[in-house]
């Protein structure tokens, strides 16, 4: 179960981590940033696990992994979206961020309660009593995010 914070369309990378903080890639750091140009303080708010819902084009702007590395480092276990950028998309699978795409994004509310089956393919709002479908993660997409990342996944293939 986890708390959603709402967004809209076109969150840009530089709204996710602005680039003013780009001088660091400690991930902790970063952290304490995210979303701080859309909600100051954002990154007090949020507790671990919780879940960001935002519509379309999630991610676009500048080709950063600064982005899906803040957001899970501070502890969000998911963006859900009706679509993500797409070097954001990578981008979040190579530093084994989870992100999911659902057209239905609209019906989910700023503090609903969510919970999400993977292997169903379901995402459960829990406060409203409602189920929304999201898109299949490729199969070897889903391989980095099970390895934490296209690192570690690499070092497995050559076993370091």
């Amino acid at each position: 179960m986890a708390k959603v914070w709402k967004f809209g369309d076109d969150i840009d990378t530089d709204i996710i981590i602005a680039a003013r903080y780009l001088n660091t890639s400690d991930a902790a750091v970063l952290a304490t940033h995210i979303m701080e140009d859309a909600d100051r303080d954002f990154s007090s708010k949020i507790a671990r696990g919780d879940i960001i819902v935002a519509g379309k084009n999630f991610g676009c702007g500048s080709s950063r992994e600064h982005a899906p590395m803040a957001l899970k480092a501070a502890g969000i276990s998911c963006v859900i979206a009706k679509n993500f950028a797409r070097i954001f998309y990578r981008n979040s699978f190579n530093t084994g961020f989870l992100i999911l795409e659902c057209d239905e994004t609209d019906k989910i509310a700023q503090g609903d309660e969510l919970s999400i089956d993977l292997k169903g393919g379901v995402i459960k709002n829990l406060t409203q009593k409602t189920e929304y479908k999201f898109a299949a993660i490729p199969e070897f997409m889903q391989k980095l995010l099970d390895a934490g990342g296209a690192i570690n996944y690499a070092k497995t293939k050559i076993n370091l």
